[in-house]
C-alpha cells in the first residue's frame, strides 16, 4: 500500500478465469428466487390480488375483464409501438438472465432444456401438445365463464396499425420463452441442484404459473396449474424445453391473432362488456 491507495494483485485475480465456481446451497438458493421471483414471481403475486379484487366486486368474476396484449398509448401508435417493444424486452430479459448465469456456472444452457440437437423432434411433439392444450383450454374457459368463475379475457386489444400482428406474435413468442426458460428449465433445474425430489420442484413450478394466471380467473389459473405440472414433468422426464417453447408459442399466436380476427364476429367469443 503506497500513499493510500491499494494495491490490487492482478494475477490472483485473474488465475481462475474461465472454470465454473463452486456456490454454496443458500447462495445458489437465493439466486434462483431472486430471478423467479424477479421473472414471474411479483406478476404471480399481483394477479393473485386481481382475482381476489374481481372476485369481491359487484357482479363478481364474470363482471371483470383482463386484457393480456393491449395498446399503451391509445392513439399514439408509434409512442404505443415503442412502449410494446419495451414490454418485450421486459419479458425477454429474465430468461436471457437466468440462460446467462446457468451458462456462467454449468458452461452451457443445455442443462436447462436448451439443446440445439431437440430443436427438430421437439418441434413437431410442441405442435402435437399444443393441438391437445389449447383446444381443451378453450373449452375449460368457456364453461368456467358460463359459470361466472372467470372473468372476460380479451386476448388481444391493438389498434389496426401495420404493427400489430407482429407484436402478438412477438408477445406470444416472449411469454413462451418467459414461463419456459426460467420456469420449468432454470427452477427445475437449480431445484435439482438443491437436492429437491422432483415431484416438489414439479408443484413449485405449476403452482406459480398458477398463480400467474389466476387474474384470468379459475379457469386461466387452474388450468395453468395442470398445464406446469404436465410441463415441468415433460422437462423432467425428457430434459428439453423445446416441445414446451413451441407449445406456449403455438397456443398463444393462434388464441391473439384468432381473438383478433373473431372477436365481435362470433357469438360463442365473449368481448368485453358482455354479459
Amino acid at each position: 500500500m503506497t500513499n493510500g491507495a491499494v494495491s490490487v494483485n492482478l494475477d490472483a485475480m485473474t488465475t481462475d478465469v474461465g472454470k465454473p465456481r463452486t456456490v454454496g446451497r443458500r447462495t445458489l438458493a437465493g439466486e434462483t428466487a431472486l430471478v423467479v421471483g424477479i421473472a414471474v414471481g411479483l406478476s404471480a403475486a399481483r394477479s393473485v390480488l386481481d382475482f381476489a379484487y374481481a372476485a369481491g366486486a359487484p357482479g363478481g368474476l364474470r363482471a371483470g375483464s383482463a386484457t393480456i396484449v393491449g395498446s399503451l398509448a391509445p392513439g399514439r401508435p408509434w409512442i404505443d409501438l415503442g412502449l410494446q417493444v419495451v414490454s418485450l424486452a421486459g419479458l425477454a430479459l429474465p430468461a436471457l438472465l437466468a440462460a446467462h448465469l446457468t451458462r456462467r456456472s454449468a458452461g452451457t444452457v443445455a442443462v436447462i432444456g436448451l439443446s440445439r440437437d431437440r430443436w427438430r423432434p421437439g418441434v413437431v411433439a410442441g405442435l402435437a401438445l399444443a393441438a391437445a392444450i389449447g383446444g381443451l383450454g378453450l373449452a375449460a374457459y368457456l364453461v368456467s365463464r358460463a359459470a361466472g368463475l372467470s372473468v372476460t379475457v380479451v386476448a388481444a386489444s391493438l389498434p389496426h396499425v401495420w404493427w400489430s400482428s407482429a407484436v402478438l406474435v412477438l408477445a406470444a413468442c416472449a411469454n413462451a420463452v418467459l414461463e419456459e426458460a426460467v420456469l420449468v428449465g432454470y427452477l427445475l433445474y437449480r431445484c435439482r441442484q438443491l437436492g429437491w425430489p422432483d415431484w416438489r420442484a414439479a408443484a413449485l413450478s405449476g403452482g406459480i404459473r398458477g398463480a400467474y394466471h389466476l387474474y384470468q380467473g379459475l379457469a386461466g389459473g387452474l388450468g395453468s396449474l395442470l398445464m406446469g405440472l404436465v410441463f415441468a414433468r415433460i422437462y423432467q422426464r425428457t430434459g428439453t424445453i423445446v416441445p414446451l417453447l413451441v407449445a406456449h408459442a403455438t397456443i398463444d399466436i393462434v388464441a391473439f391473432l384468432g381473438y383478433a380476427e373473431l372477436a365481435g364476429h362470433v357469438g360463442w367469443l365473449p368481448t368485453a362488456g358482455a354479459s
